[in-house]
């Protein structure tokens, strides 16, 4: 039982440390836009999108291109992981202000 427990605590910690070694590349919404409204990122690697929502209303980040959809309250930051990419555009959105939260990820 304990050889188990230790397996999965150092698997954890394994996965953990893996995480945290991807770079993070921070979008911010304010006055329902994205800033910036274009990232270029290297293809090939894992990342994680940091969206910091300096708007007093709640927005929901989503992009059918990277299938990722998740709320981003008021003043609050949410972390998405990204797997490695392909050379390409994906664009990104603000579902609750399509007109004006746009953006694109240009991976090359």
């Amino acid at each position: 039982m304990k050889k188990l427990f230790f397996a999965t605590i150092a698997s954890t910690l394994l996965i953990s440390s893996a995480f945290a070694a991807n770079p993070e590349y921070l979008i911010q919404i304010k006055d329902h836009k994205f800033s910036p409204e274009k990232l270029e990122i290297k293809a090939g690697s894992d990342f994680v999108l940091v969206i910091e929502n300096l708007d007093k209303t709640l927005e929901e980040f989503e992009s059918d291109d990277l299938k990722k959809e998740k709320l981003v309250r008021a003043g609050k930051k949410i972390s998405i992981p990204v797997a490695a990419l392909k050379a390409g555009e994906y664009k990104f959105y603000g579902d609750f202000h399509q007109k004006t939260a746009q953006g694109k990820i240009i991976v090359k």
